[in-house]
């Protein structure tokens, strides 16, 4: 009888060491478990930030290399080409030689501004083997003189209206630095914040255990 006792102690110490190692592999694996999402999630994260920024260079790139110029999209930022063109219009710029340019063409040049000027050509003269147009807003009444093909960007061959008005806004208003910088921090905020609430989780959870 007591041996029968004894051995149906041990049994049962057995069974609850079994069960407890069995619990105890289970949170283990669970943390291995959420640590490997918590990685994933962070990688996944970095590498759709560095695809979002990446890609937009990578378009651009393409854009260059199939339109022939270092300038293949640029914003309408003045009225001086009104009503043919407007303020805020996206335009795409193709490349093209001198020779190709004819009158009337609508051009994109650099013209002594920060940013690249689109008029009208009204004029094309050839001197020393280089030629020079002149150029003229639609809603000027003074054109701007000869411009060398030197400084020309390309003619447009197409505009999708208003959608740049997103750009000058966020440039004339000094808010674009700003808020990628916001978007930056936010993200990392909410990287930080899912790591640091899964440690709290787990330490909660070996709190209740050292409770029972």
């Amino acid at each position: 009888m007591y041996y029968k006792r004894i051995s149906k102690k041990n049994t049962i110490f057995s069974q609850i060491k079994m069960e407890k190692s069995y619990y105890q592999n289970k949170d283990t694996g669970e943390k291995k478990e959420k640590k490997k999402s918590s990685k994933k999630t962070i990688i996944i994260t970095v590498v759709l930030l560095i695809l979002a920024v990446s890609s937009s260079f990578i378009f651009y790139y393409i854009l260059q290399v199939a339109l022939r110029t270092s300038t293949p999209v640029v914003v309408v930022i003045s009225d001086s080409m009104e009503p043919t063109i407007s303020k805020g219009d996206l335009l795409f710029v193709q490349g093209e030689e001198g020779d190709d340019i004819q009158n009337q063409s609508i051009i994109v040049f650099w013209g002594g501004l920060s940013d690249p000027i689109v008029h009208r050509v009204i004029d094309k003269v050839l001197i020393d083997d280089t030629w020079y147009f002149r150029t003229k807003g639609d809603a000027n009444s003074r054109d701007d003189g000869l411009v060398s093909e030197s400084k020309v960007l390309g003619v447009v061959t197409g505009c999708i209206p208003y959608i740049g008005w997103v750009k000058i806004i966020l440039t004339e208003s000094d808010v674009l630095i700003p808020l990628i910088v916001m978007v930056i921090i936010l993200i990392v905020i909410s990287i930080g914040w899912d790591i640091i609430k899964e440690k709290r989780e787990e330490t909660d959870k070996e709190r209740e255990k050292g409770d029972l």
